[in-house]
């Protein structure tokens, strides 16, 4: 163990997952940074494979049992061990550097947080040209627009994702964890898999309530060090900032902190959850009719597809998930509602478009038949109503639901999983029950697909469209 370089400086017990070799030259990042903080700082490396790294590194051995993904659930013994022997208690994947300004910043808020909340961090990555990308925001995770609130000197918000492939808790909130029966749990899965769940049970099985600083936000980021999934998700520094301005907005009273709909099933992993941050799908702009000229977008996130759209000549009203990603949808130059479905229905009465787009989110609503007889409302003549969703319908769906996979149990039970089966079969049922005619019908495989996929393309698509017009058009 490290000597103690300081009467009263704070003793740190690091615990980093390391399973195989892979991530080893990141694993010497993580050690460079650990040795280098002004603190008393012990670490454990918890691996699968004999390793040396010098006599201030402490190595634990764990073979898993079953699945190799339950590995990194062994940190928390480590911690709990020890709990009485340090002031501080941080756990990390091998690739995730937590640095001492982190480290600072967290020691500095801890005191200001009530004891069911722990400050947490967001997770980035960066181009070659140096510019962050934010990795944690992706797919459905959003900022909860009425979670902003002050503590001391500082605002912090609720994030829906959890992950950040680390934590830090103090000796008060680990034994707090531990006391709660969710922190010292053989490895499962829930919302996370397992990896991202070892990382989130002191949020999500302990009580805990996890905050971000926006306030001083630099000082919550951390860094991924592999830059993996640049090019493939996460946002930018300015549509991070965009959304930290709309809660900062919403504190100040200067902005509404509203929802429009709940955009998350209950299926393990959240599996079908409305995506904020969907790109511009080439796919979606062909199936809208030439003479369309106004569009209103249900539903809109990030706004990247609407922002497309209106490139293309048409004039796009944005109705938002929520009033922060819609900051960022109206830095995009796109007219932005804000509002729950009933108030937004209320504020488009007397209004007409020539269309209207629902993007993956009409299988998210209780009574989908009843929002689409709504919304044709809103049709001028010749108006269109267009509405993608996944297709639950697909033959890989229905052989895992056969062979009874645990993670697809509830497909078609509003009331238990928050979602509702979708196909091209339904779609149809629900616009011919809203009194919409069937114009066309889309189900997508990529182009690359063989013949025979294209096909069956109906049974092989992984998300389909259904465009509809009003019966007495």
């Amino acid at each position: 163990m490290i000597v103690e370089k300081t009467v009263g400086m704070k003793k740190i017990l690091v615990v980093i997952a390391n399973y195989g070799t892979k991530n080893d030259q990141y694993l010497r990042c993580l050690l460079r940074e650990y040795a280098s903080l002004p603190y008393d700082v012990h670490v454990v490396i918890l691996t699968n494979t004999p390793k040396e790294h010098g006599d201030s590194v402490e190595i634990v051995l764990h073979q898993p049992t079953g699945d190799p993904w339950t590995f990194p659930f062994a940190h928390k013994r480590i911690l709990a061990e020890h709990i009485d022997e340090y002031d501080l208690f941080i756990y990390s994947e091998d690739d995730t550097l937590i640095k001492e300004n982190n480290i600072a910043a967290f020691l500095d808020v801890a005191a200001m947080l009530a004891d069911d909340e722990v400050a947490g961090f967001i997770r980035a990555e960066q181009t070659a040209v140096g510019e962050k990308r934010f990795s944690t925001i992706n797919s459905h995770f959003h900022w909860e627009p009425a979670s902003v609130v002050r503590r001391g000197s500082e605002m912090f918000a609720s994030f829906t994702n959890a992950h950040a492939a680390s934590y830090i808790l103090t000796r008060d909130q680990l034994r707090r964890a531990m006391l709660s029966g969710g922190f010292l749990v053989d490895p499962h899965q829930e919302r996370y898999d397992l990896l991202v769940t070892a990382a989130t049970d002191p949020y999500t099985q302990c009580g805990f309530r996890k905050l971000i600083c926006i306030s001083r936000l630099d000082d919550f980021v951390i860094e991924h060090l592999p830059n993996k999934y640049l090019g493939q998700f996460g946002i930018s520094a300015d549509d991070l900032e965009r959304q930290v301005s709309a809660l900062k907005d919403i504190a100040a009273g200067v902005r509404p902190a509203t929802v429009l709909l709940s955009t998350e099933t209950k299926l393990q992993h959240l599996r079908w959850s409305k995506s904020y941050y969907e790109p511009a799908q080439e796919d979606i702009i062909a199936s809208i009719p030439s003479h369309v000229k106004t569009l209103l977008s249900f539903g809109c996130g990030l706004g990247e597809l609407e922002s497309e759209i209106q490139k293309r000549g048409m004039h796009v009203t944005a109705v938002a998930l929520d009033s922060v990603i819609g900051n960022c949808a109206e830095a995009r130059g796109l007219d932005v509602l804000y509002g729950n479905t009933s108030q937004i229905l209320e504020r488009l009465s007397g209004r007409r478009f020539d269309a209207v787009l629902i993007v993956n989110l009409l299988h998210l609503v209780p009574q989908p038949e009843m929002l689409l007889k709504q919304l044709a409302m809103v049709l001028g003549p010749k108006g269109v109503i267009i509405a993608s969703a996944p297709n639950t319908a697909h033959l890989g769906i229905i052989w895992k639901r056969v062979k009874g996979e645990v993670a697809l149990e509830g497909i078609g039970s509003y009331k238990r999983v928050g979602m509702h089966a979708s196909s091209v079969w339904k779609l149809k049922q629900w616009f011919r029950s809203s009194g919409l005619k069937i114009d066309t019908t889309t189900s997508w495989v990529s182009k690359r697909a063989p013949w025979w996929k294209r096909l069956f393309r109906r049974w092989l698509a992984r998300e389909v469209l259904v465009r509809g017009i009003p019966s007495a058009a």
